[in-house]
């Protein structure tokens, strides 16, 4: 059967724009500021794609409709899906389990049945509008069931997959029930990505010791068997968790017998450019002067610019810097932290408790060191526009990121992508992406608090050629490593393991 549709698609969980009042009360549709969306709208406008996800209403059915050049396709949820698979089965069990149990995850048959449900959903889909051998490139935890149940639709698409979040250990993923059916939803792909190679080597041996099969050079050799077992959401993806524990092929598998699915790194970067260009707009520059004078001119202003999430290590931050002015390393006057917290999944429980927890450390620290001219914490509990985060990135002397468990972090990128003068210090821990990648950070391990309050203070008082050393440094691999060239990176990778599988 002939299919007339897109010859390349981007299913995401979100549409690539966000649905906005103007002051009259009129309502429309604004392209969304990520920077997935930048990377890949050329790659769209260029190939005829189409973008399929959840405009972000629930109990509502749109028609498709086009916006910018792009060729959007809604896919509806009703609002008990919004609290079973987003709320529920992705954000209180994939995520809590993909960063390390931080906080214990959740683990509810409704909510995977739910999950289940939704994929087969993005993956139909996803088959209506591609045309024949399109490309199909599958977006991040929410859908790891779509690669393999688009493959039983349509066998003749290549189909890519990235995972913008860490992937666990497999002592920790094996917590999971349904673990077998997303490695084998997974293994639908014909290429996928992750952030780290520690993340392709976590899933890799979770392939190897859940489902038995074999791996060569970040080749999976998956058993032609899927295809015909996954016929139908309860034969491919069953309810029993435990289906297939056994590993069945260790060995080398016979020719004709198998395909295979690449899984390896691609380090997500930033639109570069665009960070760059505003930096240089003299208003921004303007305004970046301003919030100095408004913070009282600190000698410097640590900032911290985050999800209001648990993994983020906001409360380690906090610790430390208010240790460091009880001990008298740091004084308010010369010194300001600046933390942007913007909101997040403020219906799940465990977000809602970390809120209660941030906004009574800030009112201590605050009560306990602010004076008449100068406060210790400057919290935000908001979202700002780029061109105001540009302008934030240029006031800050130092950049905090002490996240606990990221797949990448692109705070920290945009902040040295910002830096054009050469001047700033990135305080980055560890267990980022980014740290893979921005070596000439101040690296630490933020559960170790004594070492976070030294580099606090490092970066305080560190001598202005060694912070543009570092900072040159830095900023020659943000910038020849812009997110266009990670898409188009991955494309051409797909592109390759399709020819070759």
């Amino acid at each position: 059967m002939e299919h007339q549709g897109y010859e390349f698609v981007v299913v995401a969980n979100r549409l690539a724009v966000n649905r906005v009042t103007t002051n009259e009360g009129a309502t429309g549709w604004e392209r969304s500021p990520g920077g997935l969306v930048t990377a890949l709208a050329p790659i769209m406008a260029a190939s005829e794609g189409a973008w399929v996800g959840w405009h972000g209403a629930a109990d509502e059915e749109l028609e498709p409709f086009d916006h910018e050049g792009l060729h959007l396709h809604p896919v509806p949820l009703t609002e008990r899906e919004v609290h079973d698979f987003y709320e529920g089965f992705s954000n209180d069990t994939l995520w809590p389990l993909y960063h390390d149990v931080i906080v214990r995850p959740s683990f509810h048959r409704r909510w995977f049945n739910a999950y289940r449900e939704v994929n087969q959903r993005f993956a139909e889909a996803a088959a209506n509008v591609a045309g024949q051998g399109a490309t199909v490139w599958v977006q991040d935890y929410q859908l790891q069931l779509v690669p393999q149940m688009l493959r039983d639709l349509r066998p003749d698409v290549t189909i890519g997959f990235f995972n913008h979040i860490p992937f666990p250990p497999p002592g920790i993923f094996a917590q999971l029930p349904w673990r077998h059916s997303v490695l084998r939803g997974l293994l639908g792909a014909d290429l996928i990505g992750f952030q780290r190679e520690s993340d392709a080597r976590n899933f890799q041996r979770a392939v190897r010791s859940r489902l038995g099969h074999y791996i060569k050079s970040d080749r999976v050799y998956v058993p032609n068997e899927y295809d015909s077992q996954a016929g139908s959401p309860l034969k491919g993806f069953d309810a029993d968790p435990e289906r297939g524990t056994a590993p069945r092929q260790l060995s080398a598998p016979e020719e004709g017998t198998y395909r295979t699915a690449e899984a390896r790194a691609f380090p997500i970067s930033i639109d570069t450019e665009t960070i760059q260009e505003l930096a240089q707009d003299p208003s921004i520059i303007s305004r970046a002067a301003q919030i100095r004078a408004e913070l009282g001119h600190p000698k410097t202003i640590f900032l911290g610019v985050d999800r209001l999430d648990y993994t983020k290590g906001i409360r380690h931050r906090l610790k430390a810097y208010e240790e460091l002015l009880r001990e008298g390393e740091l004084q308010v006057g010369d010194v300001t932290l600046v933390q942007i917290a913007s909101p997040s999944r403020e219906g799940v429980a465990s977000y809602q408790q970390l809120r209660d927890e941030i906004d009574l450390t800030v009112g201590r620290i605050n009560g306990e060191y602010d004076t008449m001219g100068h406060t210790a914490v400057r919290y935000l509990h908001h979202s700002y526009p780029l061109r105001e985060m540009v302008a934030l990135y240029l006031a800050a002397d130092v950049m905090l990121v002490t996240a606990l468990r990221d797949g990448m972090n692109l705070v920290a990128k945009e902040y040295v992508a910002a830096r054009k003068s050469g001047d700033g210090v990135l305080v980055l821990s560890e267990f980022t992406g980014a740290a893979d990648q921005l070596r000439q950070a101040l690296l630490i391990n933020p559960h170790d608090i004594e070492e976070l309050k030294a580099s606090m203070v490092t970066a305080a008082t560190m001598d202005s050629d060694q912070a543009r050393k570092r900072m040159r440094s830095l900023r020659r691999q943000v910038v020849s490593n812009n997110v266009s060239r990670w898409a188009k990176e991955f494309l051409e990778s797909l592109s390759q393991q399709h020819t070759s599988a």
